[in-house]
């Protein structure tokens, strides 16, 4: 399996628990800190093709920002997934993490059944 890329906020518990899982699990990848390298808007939408998932999902709904920013309402308005994508890449507390990119595939959030499935580890 090509190495991993896993996106995380280093303070977050559930990066650290899903960071602990992958290590415990023997699992390669290349770790990058959503903040100081934040996704670019070309990122987010090839992961979000790759992902399968509505570009809502990319959205970090319980961060504060969101929330400051109104992003809901902008999204319920029929904000297009360019202007999600180019509003995600503004900041990466707006990014739901961690986030697990692989070749073909993207995970957003930890998920541990999700993360073992497309792993391959239980």
């Amino acid at each position: 399996m090509a190495k991993l890329l896993f996106i995380e906020y280093p303070k977050c518990s559930t990066c650290k628990r899903a960071k602990k899982w992958l290590d415990e699990r023997g699992v390669a990848y290349t770790d990058r800190h959503i903040v100081e390298e934040n996704p670019t808007a070309a990122e987010l939408a090839e992961w979000q093709a790759r992902s399968g998932l509505p570009v809502r999902r990319f959205f970090n709904t319980s961060g504060q920002l969101y929330r400051q920013l109104g992003v809901k309402a902008q999204l319920d308005a029929g904000m297009s997934d360019a202007e999600a994508f180019d509003l995600l890449a503004t900041n990466g507390m707006l990014v739901k993490r961690p986030l697990v990119v692989g070749e073909d595939f993207v995970l957003v959030g930890f998920n541990e059944a999700a993360w073992a499935a497309r792993l391959g580890r239980d």
